[in-house]
């Protein structure tokens, strides 16, 4: 039997030199390494209680949407600055090499919810601690960030120590 981390492709050198990308496409493409990923997935979210479902752009949405849909919550994207029609509400963070900002709908979380945020990644778990953040400063609470794929040295749960974390794999970042 498959495991998640044989659907996983690791391309060498991308998106520069010296980087080990962990392309999850190839769980995408093939039709029962996806269903053993959401299974897996939803198997690692039972335990907790939420009312939301929060997926961080871009490859997050494609998780989060289907853990939205299994447990039959409310789904709210986690977007680049900009990309969000209505009001919205944002926080900046820092990159490796910069700034980025993400937004949510000003009333895509209500106060007191309980929010789980999915992500295909956890690497330094920047992003996903911008994103608590957020959620926190809008009166939500997290009640765990999930992931497919762990890179473990890249220390992104020590990150998020104060979240509840899962991850379905992992590996050496790079």
């Amino acid at each position: 039997m498959k495991r998640i981390e044989d659907y996983i492709i690791s391309v060498p050198n991308f998106p520069k030199p010296g980087i080990l990308f962990r392309d999850i496409t190839g769980i995408l493409g093939d039709a029962d390494g996806l269903k053993l990923t959401l299974d897996t997935l939803y198997k690692s979210l039972e335990k907790y209680e939420f009312d939301v479902v929060a997926g961080l752009e871009a490859r997050g949405f494609l998780f989060g949407v289907s853990v939205a849909e299994h447990f039959h919550k409310p789904f709210v994207p986690v977007r680049k600055k900009g990309k969000l029609p209505r009001k919205t509400v944002e926080i900046s963070y820092d990159l490796e090499y910069g700034q980025a900002t993400m937004e949510i709908h000003k009333n895509a979380i209500q106060p007191g919810q309980r929010v789980a945020i999915i992500d295909d990644l956890l690497a330094t778990g920047g992003t996903a601690k911008a994103a608590a953040q957020l959620i926190e400063n809008v009166g939500g609470k997290v009640a765990c960030c999930a992931f497919v794929i762990e890179l473990f040295d890249l220390n992104g749960r020590e990150t998020l120590k104060r979240y509840q974390v899962e991850s379905l794999t992992s590996f050496q970042g790079h």
